[in-house]
């Protein structure tokens, strides 16, 4: 019955997706444009523009509200002007300011929050495909704001790339300058056109906009309603490019809990990049060090399952919708924080780009070192992606691990010797962005696997201004294994239908209303119902951009194995019980504009065979602009039943965010979690001396919360430079 069901689904995208094939190249293009001609003329990059050229560049202006209504000219009006040279496009913008007050933004600090910060982006769909692109922007403190783009949008903030940017700010307008270096961007050459949009943000006017108009039930990063950028003469392929980033560091750790003393290591290695075209790269790494990496933030786990946390390396984030975005949310086949976080990377390389205008490749190959208790390995992945119909494709994938070599033969790995997964995948995006969806088959190999070692799953969402409909489907065998991957469960079918609806009211203080209704249903091989989350919900957004949220959910678990409700070491529930619990919840967001915002959650209810009450909290406080104090709480107190154990959960993270200028910038997070009986503080400096050339201070410390005993340290400089 389920794979039945799932080829039905399967079959409705497959023909929602040739419903959608068109030969028109995006709704907006033909619409909005605007011209681009090459000038010799120096350009200073100052935000002052009294340079001649922009006094006869072409000029995108009358930009059309976006949200709280997609009708109608912007409020606050925007120019953008754009010009080239032989290396570099050059863009110049004026912000007016039809409100008068300071222009809210958080900090200097790079890649800001888009909803809190006033801000100007400029979305370049440089394939021609309305999937990919990238993503530039700055908010009126002149802090930057870069990302790739992937999925039709969506933007990837943890990619960066040299480029360079100036704000000066007036009473009646803000103005910028950017540059941006072809050779930091990937496209084909020989294109006549690019499609672009640009978009802007005035939290004072409560307005968004965008110059090719964009429905305001997507983001203005979407790629489907782009306008234009059009060349007076095509751009052409350019000749290998090289770029090395060396690094060095010192770090010092002392395990003080084993009784261990200090222990120093120096360091060094670096990766490379090879521009082999302009939409081919080759990314290198040896030796590569994550010790500037932002901390992981805590969460309390009352799941059965692992939690997830994001990758943020650098050598993983280009081109990476390629390997992160096979499979879906909870089942996925590749995980690149699977490698190298418990055993060290030794050397690596990606081949990432476009071939021609129809093909994705990515090539990625890893190898790890052995420690004590883990073996050596290899890990690589092939992806091969084609553009079917407009803006949909398809794509093909490998991953494989491989057990190399041991340290020490009494190592206690049980692990197989290889795992392999396998798989296809059909990715659905109609023209005009309203239907989604996405369809695959996974198979995974590994000595001794039988039974049903494979995974399917379909899905599709409709979305207009009003209605937002979604059905998800997915089948994981009890022997699906993908090591390398993020598997939350196996033995499993799920289908989880959802929708939505928004009222768009003449007012003056609310901007739209409406509810919510999902269910999320798991059935076990033999379709005996497991767990089922259905939820009711009705939401409110003011145009002052406060929320309130009212949620009424009710839930029914039946467990197949023990299970400890606090997470925490008490009496575990015994296997083959079920539970069923109501609960009731309420979020309101406050006015995010203001200097102090704050969010409350506040839930009751039941929580498998006892009660629980929770209060989540995150408050915010920035002084513009050099930084912002954040405080996230969280308190669950569950109520049990004898003889299990009660448990007061508390996870208390301070924040302080404190940025010197736009390339200095001391972070300083602390997080106590009693569920693990742990107080950690990360302390981190760092100097952004050239572009994306930076000198990291970082010091980790984690304690026992009661005596402030200290059971780990750790000390790290790393200077690193980015040589083109």
């Amino acid at each position: 019955m389920p794979k039945k069901t799932l080829l039905s689904l399967l079959s409705a995208i497959i023909l929602f997706g040739t419903v959608s094939a068109s030969d028109s190249k995006g709704i907006n293009r033909d619409k909005y444009r605007i011209y681009i001609n090459k000038t010799t003329e120096t350009i200073k990059v100052d935000g002052v523009m009294d340079e001649a050229v922009w006094a006869s560049a072409d000029v995108a202006k009358d930009f059309i509200r976006v949200l709280p209504i997609d009708t109608g000219l912007a409020y606050a009006k925007t120019e953008v002007r754009v010009t080239y040279t032989e290396t570099t496009l050059y863009m110049g913008i004026i912000c007016y300011d039809p409100i008068d007050g300071k222009r809210p933004v958080e900090s200097l600090r790079r890649d800001f929050n888009f909803g809190k910060n006033d801000n100007f982006l400029v979305f370049i769909d440089t394939y021609n495909d309305q999937t990919n692109g990238f993503s530039f922007g700055v908010s009126p403190a002149g802090a930057q704001w870069d990302g790739q783009q992937a999925n039709g949008g969506t933007v990837n903030l943890n990619w960066d790339i040299k480029w360079h940017s100036a704000v000066k700010n007036y009473d009646d307008r803000w103005v910028a300058e950017f540059a941006i270096p072809f050779r930091s961007m990937r496209y084909n050459g020989g294109e006549k056109e690019w499609g672009i949009n640009f978009s802007r943000q005035d939290l004072k006017a409560s307005e968004k906009s965008s110059w090719a108009p964009m429905p305001r039930q997507f983001a203005t990063a979407t790629l489907a309603f782009t306008g234009s950028l059009v060349w007076d003469t095509p751009l052409p392929d350019a000749g290998l490019r090289f770029s090395l980033i060396p690094y060095t560091s010192v770090k010092t750790t002392q395990n003080k809990e084993a009784g261990e003393s200090f222990k120093t290591k120096l360091n060094a290695g670096g990766d490379a990049k090879m521009i082999l075209s302009t939409s081919m790269n080759l990314d290198l790494t040896v030796n590569p060090d994550y010790s500037q990496v932002e901390v992981d933030r805590q969460r309390t786990n009352l799941d059965r399952f692992e939690l997830f946390f994001p990758e943020k390396r650098q050598f993983f984030l280009e081109n990476s919708d390629l390997f992160a975005n096979l499979g879906t949310e909870n089942l996925r086949p590749f995980f690149s924080r699977r490698v190298g976080l418990t055993s060290p990377i030794q050397a690596g390389a990606r081949l990432s780009g476009n071939i021609g205008n129809d093909w994705r490749l990515g090539l990625m190959d890893l190898q790890t070192g052995a420690n004590d208790e883990l073996p050596a390995g290899n890990y690589a992945v092939g992806v091969l992606q084609r553009k079917v119909f407009q803006r949909s494709n398809v794509s093909a994938f490998m991953v494989n691990k491989e057990v190399m070599f041991f340290n020490n033969e009494d190592t206690a790995y049980t692990g197989s010797d290889f795992n392999r997964v396998a798989g296809a995948e059909f990715n659905l995006a109609s023209a005009d962005n309203r239907w989604t969806g996405k369809t695959f088959f996974h198979q995974s190999f590994y000595p001794g696997a039988n039974g049903d070692a494979s995974a399917a799953a379909a899905n599709i969402t409709y979305a207009t201004q009003y209605v937002n409909a979604t059905l998800n489907q997915a089948w994981v065998g009890a022997d699906y294994a993908a090591e390398v991957g993020y598997i939350r469960r196996r033995g499993y079918y799920e289908v989880s239908p959802g929708l939505s609806y928004r009222f768009f009211p003449k007012s003056s203080k609310i901007a739209n209303h409406g509810p919510i209704f999902k269910t999320m249903m798991l059935f076990d091989p033999s379709m005996k119902l497991t767990d089922r989350e259905s939820e009711i919900s009705y939401q409110v957004e003011w145009l002052n951009k406060s929320t309130f949220k009212m949620d009424w959910e009710n839930g029914y678990v039946f467990l197949t194995d023990p299970f400890d409700p606090t997470n925490n070491g008490g009496l575990p529930l015994p296997a083959g019980t079920d539970y069923s619990y109501n609960e009731v919840s309420a979020t309101f967001t406050s006015d995010i504009r203001k200097p102090f915002n704050y969010m409350l959650m506040g839930l009751r209810g039941g929580y498998y065979n006892g009660e629980r009450y929770t209060l989540n909290s995150e408050i915010y406080y920035r002084v513009q602009p050099y930084g912002s104090l954040a405080i996230v709480t969280s308190y669950n107190n569950l109520i049990m039943p004898e003889p299990y154990k009660d448990a007061e959960l508390i996870l208390i993270g301070p924040r302080l965010d404190f940025t010197f200028t736009q390339n200095l910038f001391f972070t300083s997070l602390v997080q106590y979690n009693n569920q693990i009986d742990n107080l950690n503080l990360n302390l981190r400096f760092q100097w952004r001396f050239a572009p994306v050339s930076d000198l990291y201070i970082v010091y980790t410390e984690n304690s026992y919360p009661g005596n402030y005993t200290i059971k780990n340290r750790g000390l790290v400089f790393k200077i690193s430079y980015w040589f083109n």
